[in-house]
This record gives C-alpha cells, structure tokens and sequence, in this order.
C-alpha cells in the first residue's frame, strides 16, 4: 500500500521528514525523552524515504549510514547556520566544512543554508516578532555577491547546491525580502521553497513559484494553523512562543492548500526532496500519528491531482 500510495510522486521526487516533529533543535525541552531510533523507526514505518538533519543525529558518517540504511533510509540534507550577512566567504567556508563534509559523504545533493546574523542581540529566537532586524537595501548587493560566491565554492568542493531558506525572524522574511536578494543572485544560489514560512511570512507560497520556480532546489512541507499565527501576530510573540502556541503543524493539519504545490512539482520538472516538517510539541501532537496523517494528505493531494 505504501508502494501504491509513493508513485503518485513524479519520477525522481521523494518524499522525506524532519525530525523537528519529534525533538526540537532549539527548544531542547521538545522531545529531549524521545530517542533517535524511535525517530527514525516511526518515519521507515510510515513510508517516508528520507529524513534531515536533527541535534541528536551523529555527525560521523561511519555511525549515521547504518543508522539510516538499516531502516531504508537516507539523508536529504541538514541546515547550516550561516552568518555571510555579517562575514567573509573564507570564514564561512571555515564554518561550513565539517558539515558539508558529512552531507557529501552520506551522498546529498543540497545543503539548507539559513542566515543567523543579524539576528536580535541574546536569544533571538526568544525575542518579540518586532525587533527582527532587517537589513539595509544598501547592504544587499554585497550579501548577494557573497552568497554566490559561497554557493560556488560549496558546489566545487563539496559537489553541494546551496537551498537558500526563507524563515521567520531572518533576513529574507518577507516575499519582498526574498525578491530583492535573488534578484541580485544567480542560479548558483538555489531557493529552498518552504510553504509554511511564506503564510507565516504574511505571503502565498504559491508567489514564490510563479516568480522563482526554476531556482527552488529544495521544499519543505509545512502546514500554518491560522487562529495561533493570528495570535502570534496580534501579541507580538516570539517565534519559540508561537511554536510552543503550536502555529505550525504539519500538512493537513492547517489553512495551507498544498495542491498549487503538487501542480508545480508535476509540471515544472522538479527533482528533489519534499520534506514534511513542522516545530511541534510533541506532547501535545504525538509524532507518529502526526507525520503519518501528513504522508496520506501530501500523497492524496498529488494523487488527486493526477485524475484532474
């Protein structure tokens, strides 16, 4: 049935989850009781055919592999937290290589870039949603050049393609943010198309598609429970306040229509991962239920589009 249900993909699309649904990366009180072959265990078991990145994975390739093959699956990719808004190309490549390496040698094709710089001062993930800092139209350009030069070098060295990820309280929040910085970059600086952090930016994803589409290299499925986001918004929460509120879920679980998503993915040629994900309590949305309800309404939707 699981067979059945993965060909309604397009040839050479696969379908993965982050771990997020189960431990959280940043809120390390989400999930810190839920082991990493639980994790691993529930996405096989559901059908999902590869996962991310998460704070509990091993970094050696030597003891994530047999993790990941032992279950049938394989890594789509990992964040990087990058700082190129506030520094050079030779010290983020510095930063970058340990996990570059790793994502090259457990055979991934892109690598999830998210700028952290000038982010607010402390714990900026704490702070209101009013004091992101945004950057100046002057500073641009020059993030731009490099971000491409980066995304050079990470292809040459480590055979990588950089997925640039739009998110919340960062410098490329908004869909005007995101247009002026890959309007001064080239196809070297691929999109990491995330349909959650488009609503939650105040924007359709579906936008992104229609002025983007040939640079998004990545996808993340995230779904946006409307009345939390309101409330998020309306109080002026901070983003780990809102995540704890439960503004994200996964697909199925919110407003956002992931059908605009699968016509792209049909129509465009994209070939690449879809990765379910969403920061979740997961006391109060117990992940294996969770991700499995996600699995059946992304495949439903493509398969619902294929008898249109």
């Amino acid at each position: 049935m699981t067979k059945e249900k993965l060909a309604a993909l397009p040839e050479g699309v696969r379908l993965a989850v982050s771990p997020l649904s189960w431990a959280n990366d940043v809120l390390t009180d989400l999930g810190e009781g839920i082991s990493l072959e639980t994790c691993l265990d529930d996405a096989a078991a559901v059908g999902y055919r590869g996962v991310e990145l998460g704070r509990k994975f091993p970094r050696d390739p030597a003891l994530l592999a047999p993790l990941l093959e032992s279950r049938g699956l394989v890594l789509a990719s990992g964040w990087h937290s990058g700082e190129l808004a506030e520094r050079g190309v030779d010290a983020e490549m510095a930063a970058v290589a340990a996990h570059a390496g790793l994502l090259r040698a457990m055979g991934c094709a892109v690598l999830v870039y998210g700028e952290v710089a000038m982010m607010a001062p402390g714990a900026p993930l704490d702070a209101p949603m009013s004091q992101r800092r945004l950057m100046p139209e002057a500073d641009v350009a020059a993030y731009a050049a490099r971000l491409g030069e980066f995304a050079q070098r990470l292809s040459g060295d480590y055979g990588l393609t950089l997925a640039y990820h739009h998110h919340l309280m960062m410098v490329a929040e908004t869909f005007d943010e995101i247009s002026r910085l890959f309007d001064r970059t080239g196809p070297e600086v691929g999109l990491l198309l995330d349909t959650g952090h488009a609503v939650a930016g105040g924007f359709d994803y579906v936008r992104l598609i229609e002025r983007f589409g040939d640079r998004i290299v990545h996808i993340h499925l995230k779904d946006v429970r409307g009345p939390e986001m309101a409330a998020v918004r309306a109080g002026d929460l901070s983003f780990n306040a809102g995540v704890r509120l439960g503004m994200f879920t996964v697909p199925g679980g919110g407003t956002v229509d992931f059908a605009p998503l699968a016509g792209f993915v049909r129509d465009s040629g994209y070939r690449g991962w879809l990765v379910v994900e969403a920061e979740q309590d997961p006391a109060l949305a117990p992940p294996r239920p969770a991700v499995s309800r996600a699995f059946d309404h992304i495949l439903d939707t493509f398969a619902k589009g294929d008898r249109t």
